[in-house]
């Protein structure tokens, strides 16, 4: 009986999926070698793998297929017919495979090469630098754009696929979000120092900061959020404007009191051209969130400022 012979109770079945049936890559790349160097040792040496684990794939895709593919004899190892024919298809699958990998490498580096990042007011212009900057060091290839804006604008950037990764300041995640929490901040109420508040001896009510006119940031932010929840109803506006700087601006005016994140006023508060005014029992504390579309964790770039953030 020939030794193709031997393996004609062992053909696989003609259904099924075609994994089962077809040899995986690493094996097809073995009886490429095989047929160039003529030795099965030599193809195992090629590719990194001992002699008896070559043999061992060489009899697991002769089982798989149901044909004899080498002889192997003490002058080396050669193709039988049926193995040319197969080393022919298999050239054929190889070279495809490797099409394949260098299209998705493209289109790696394609998604490498950018990086679109929106944030939350507060944490574009006082956290976001630093990050961005530590960034570039690593992947200095990557441009990166900022979409600056409140919280529900960032979530609706990231929904809509316009950015890669978004920064959210609020109590939670906005819907359709999954998040990490990556640094906590703390609002404070300020005045210019003209200001009656900034001559009263006892700390604020949740009652008096509710019932006085604010200077605000627009519906939609985080730090507006955080406010409403914190005083149990919507703030009073003096005036809504759309990012901290120009709150800012106008509390250092004299305009009237503010609710600012910590992180926007500590030269104006060091330099005395802003007062904090204490609170009393008011929670304007909150978390700094990283978010991305639910179920997509980030990847490439996204994925290394992610972890920058929370080095």
């Amino acid at each position: 009986m020939s030794r193709t012979d031997d393996h004609a109770d062992d053909r696989p079945p003609a259904t099924g999926s075609l994994a089962h049936r077809v040899p995986d890559l690493g094996a097809l790349e073995l009886l490429l070698a095989v047929a160039r160097l003529g030795s099965l040792g030599g193809a195992a040496r090629e590719l990194g793998i001992t002699q008896p684990a070559a043999s061992s794939r060489v009899r697991s895709m002769e089982r798989q297929l149901g044909v004899a593919l080498v002889d192997r004899s003490p002058r080396g190892s050669r193709l039988t017919a049926a193995g040319a024919l197969v080393t022919d298809w298999a050239r054929r699958i190889v070279e495809a495979a490797e099409a394949f990998d260098a299209g998705a490498q493209a289109l790696r580096d394609r998604r490498d090469s950018r990086l679109r990042v929106a944030a939350s007011m507060t944490i574009a212009e006082y956290l976001l630098p630093g990050w961005l900057i530590a960034l570039r060091t690593e992947r200095p290839d990557t441009a990166v754009s900022l979409l600056a804006g409140n919280s529900a604008a960032v979530a609706q950037r990231l929904l809509s696929g316009e950015a890669d990764l978004g920064f959210v300041e609020g109590l939670t995640a906005p819907t359709g979000l999954d998040s990490v929490v990556i640094a906590h901040d703390r609002l404070i109420v300020v005045t210019a120092p003209s200001h009656a508040w900034a001559r009263r001896g006892r700390p604020l009510a949740a009652e008096e900061l509710a019932a006085t006119p604010l200077i605000l940031r627009e519906t939609g932010s985080g730090t507006r959020q955080v406010l409403d929840a914190a005083l149990g109803g919507p703030a009073r506006p003096l005036i809504e404007l759309s990012s901290t700087t120009a709150v800012k601006a106008a509390a250092v005016s004299g305009a009237g009191p503010a609710v600012l994140s910590e992180l926007a006023v500590g030269e104006e508060l060091a330099m005395r051209r802003l007062v904090r005014i204490p609170v009393h029992r008011i929670a304007l504390a909150r978390d700094l969130r990283a978010v991305w579309p639910t179920g997509h964790r980030p990847t490439g770039p996204a994925r290394d400022l992610l972890s920058l953030t929370r080095g």
